[in-house]
């Protein structure tokens, strides 16, 4: 079997004898190839941005599946969309192998079961209208692969992210993103490059998304929670910066009506 990419041997070798400073510029210099890497793939990942728009413009809902670091980045992206875009929970939705509990610690051997990434999308009565993206830096996890192969016999858009050409992940996607970023700093740690370079991708995906279903006005989040007082300050700003309303007439009138663009609108009725 050939040596995936990701696990292939650092570029560095002897990093204990690497002061602080070493240590960090090398590290720092490997991360800057990560966004060189994404570029060479935009094309895919526009793919599959179009895809995920598709489904969620008509009511689909966008799902991650992943294990480790992977499904973890998954969670992190789809557990701020609601309250960065003003989406309702449920619309993205991330799971990793193991369950919650996965989330805070490594569930032994829960990535290895290729049958039950799709027993707990049934959980959420997945159909053909959604999309799912699988997770994995090495593109041969077996609860991704076979989530991934599963909604492809049922009809149900998939992509992946992956940091390993031609793996068996990418076979069982429609919309395959392949971001290739070369060995890891410290053999095979995928949380740090690979890592890295999905969660710019996760970023570009979703944001782009959000920002073609209309919930970014010029460049502000007008549907925003107002989940704290920064937000709060933000958004009273931004109704501010649209009405020509003082900032305590902007404020009470966010409150009121519960998000910049609801305020802007009764603003202007």
């Amino acid at each position: 079997m050939t040596q995936r990419i990701t696990e292939s041997s650092s570029n560095y070798d002897q990093l204990e004898k690497m002061s602080t400073l070493e240590l960090l510029k090398n590290m720092n210099r490997e991360d800057k190839t990560v966004p060189l890497a994404i570029e060479k793939s935009i094309q895919a990942i526009e793919s599959l941005t179009n895809c995920v728009h598709d489904r969620l413009s008509k009511g689909g809902r966008l799902f991650y599946i992943g294990a480790g670091t992977s499904g973890r980045l998954g969670i992190v992206d789809a557990s701020e969309c609601p309250p960065t875009y003003g989406v309702e929970h449920g619309v993205v939705i991330g799971i990793i192998a193991g369950g919650d509990g996965a989330i805070r610690k490594a569930v032994e051997f829960a990535e290895d079961d290729p049958t039950q990434a799709w027993k707990d999308m049934m959980g959420y009565d997945i159909t053909d209208k959604d999309v799912v993206v699988g997770i994995a830096a090495s593109g041969s996890t077996p609860y991704v692969v076979g989530g991934l192969r599963a909604c492809q016999e049922k009809g149900i858009a998939t992509g992946c992210i992956t940091c390993n050409p031609d793996s068996p992940v990418s076979h069982v996607s429609n919309f395959p993103v392949e971001v290739i970023v070369g060995p890891e700093f410290v053999t095979g740690s995928t949380r740090m490059k690979a890592g890295t370079a999905q969660k710019l991708t996760l970023n570009m995906i979703t944001t782009s998304v959000m920002v073609k279903l209309g919930k970014v006005k010029g460049n502000k989040m007008v549907d925003m929670q107002l989940s704290n007082d920064k937000l709060v300050d933000r958004g009273t700003k931004m109704v501010m910066a649209e009405t020509g309303l003082k900032y305590d007439a902007a404020n009470k009138l966010l409150l009121e009506e519960g998000s910049v663009r609801n305020a802007v609108l009764a603003h202007q009725s």
